[in-house]
């Protein structure tokens, strides 16, 4: 049994998008289970596009999704050789030939097929009438008679008419493979046992099959995983919020969390909704994944990310708020312990930057409108400030302080705590006012019910 080897092999023209990154971790998972080898390897051929900053984005958000590869990259422009090689024993084999046809004949014959209400396609018996020396494209003698097909193994059997293939180019004048060539030559060289990527590429496959054969190779497996949608069912994209990696780095998400999110986006382990990465390299499997398209909901992402925050050591979530805190100028070091405070507020929170606005609070002076006081409020909350100037300085008896009060003064709980809470934090709402009472510290406390007692007169 040969060993199993997947690739992702992206172009790098822009950023690492959720569809590749869902390919790439499909594709990853796979060999990981099998004990095989995941290649990476860059499609730089689109000269005009292709740059390095998207290459060092695309490793970028591998790196931080945990993606490990055991080979490469690998890059397409460094084996323009290997691909003339191949083409050159396509030529020596009859399957291939060099198209001397001038492009403005080319746009012609296209032109007469479009008016006739035809597929536009290269017409080989037109084309071999020409002759010429030097670069030309080099074009593939596709088969014109039956059908070729694949059983997918995430869709099925699936066949189509060589009739309606035609002679596609394999090489530019320039000696630049075109995708499908490029592809076929580096999987196998690559060994590839399982090519796996988005169903976009359905289309191709019938040529890159003739192409694999043609050059006497094995035939890898194909699975062609559906496409990801937005909610209003159109193709995901930047109208649709996100679609980088590590836009969602810098929204506050955390890997572990994306990686389950895109790893349930079309597959599926039973009932199974939150698991490790681990976990899912142990389970995961290409018969469950689902023939339909996923629906991206960000809303189901948050709540996800949001249990991953909860049970995140908070050692480690401190230090992502810290960075987080440094963007906006903030410094952790004047408050608080910030691992006390990231434990504090984490169970309310969706995101690190969520997490972060939260954290504020215990750093800097908060803003605070001026509060109309009533009598008895007031009173209320002269007597915790002089209790709590006299008070031992803990949660459970800054609790009793505040309980003591509201019962002495005939109030119920939120007419007291509902202003202490805006005058100590300028906020509505936070977690459980004795907490976070005690985590400002008396100091920063009493200063804060003072000024706001004097300018209530």
């Amino acid at each position: 049994m040969r060993e199993v080897r997947t690739r992702f092999a992206p172009s790098p023209t822009g950023y690492l998008h959720v569809g590749g990154a869902r390919t790439a971790l499909f594709s990853w998972a796979y060999a990981r289970r099998h004990g095989g080898k995941f290649v990476l390897r860059i499609e730089d051929t689109d000269l005009e596009r292709s740059t390095q900053a998207s290459v060092d984005a695309i490793l970028d958000g591998m790196r931080w999704l945990g993606l490990d590869w055991d080979e490469g990259p690998f890059f397409q422009m460094k084996r323009l050789a290997r691909y003339k090689e191949a083409g050159e024993q396509l030529v020596a084999a009859g399957h291939a030939y060099y198209d001397y046809m001038p492009k403005e004949d080319l746009d012609a014959l296209r032109a007469r097929q479009l008016a006739r209400g035809e597929k536009p396609r290269y017409d080989r018996a037109i084309g071999q009438k020409y002759r010429g020396q030097g670069p030309a494209p080099l074009r593939f003698k596709t088969p014109q008679e039956g059908h070729v097909g694949w059983s997918d193994l995430v869709k099925g059997p699936i066949s189509f008419p060589n009739a309606e293939l035609d002679d596609l180019v394999l090489l530019r004048a320039d000696g630049v493979p075109t995708y499908n060539f490029g592809v076929v030559v580096d999987d196998l060289d690559m060994r590839i046992t399982h090519v796996i990527r988005g169903d976009d590429h359905v289309n191709n496959t019938p040529r890159q099959i003739h192409i694999f054969q043609a050059l006497g190779g094995t035939l890898p497996a194909f699975a062609h995983v559906p496409m990801i949608l937005g909610a209003d069912g159109e193709r995901l994209s930047k109208r649709h919020g996100a679609t980088s990696v590590m836009e969602y780095q810098e929204q506050g998400v955390l890997p572990e969390a994306l990686v389950n999110y895109l790893a349930r986006l079309g597959w599926s382990h039973g009932d199974a909704e939150i698991f490790s990465t681990s976990e899912f390299t142990e389970w995961f499997d290409l018969g469950h994944v689902s023939r339909s398209a996923a629906q991206f909901n960000p809303e189901k992402l948050a709540w996800l990310n949001q249990q991953y925050l909860k049970s995140a050591a908070d050692s480690r979530l401190a230090e992502l708020v810290r960075k987080e805190l440094a963007k906006r100028g903030t410094r952790a070091d004047a408050g608080p312990p910030l691992e006390a405070v990231v434990a504090l507020l984490k169970d309310r929170s969706s995101s690190i930057v969520q997490l972060a606005d939260e954290a504020t609070l215990f750093y800097g002076e908060p803003h605070v409108e001026r509060i109309a006081l009533e009598p008895p409020v007031k009173e209320a909350l002269v007597a915790v400030k002089a209790a709590l100037a006299q008070s031992d300085w803990s949660r459970s008896r800054i609790n009793d302080v505040v309980k003591h009060v509201v019962k002495t003064h005939a109030l119920k709980m939120p007419q007291l705590a509902m202003p202490l809470r805006r005058i100590v934090t300028g906020r509505e709402q936070t977690p459980s006012i004795d907490a976070v009472l005690e985590l400002l510290g008396r100091e920063a406390v009493l200063a804060r019910l003072a000024r706001a007692l004097d300018a209530a007169g």
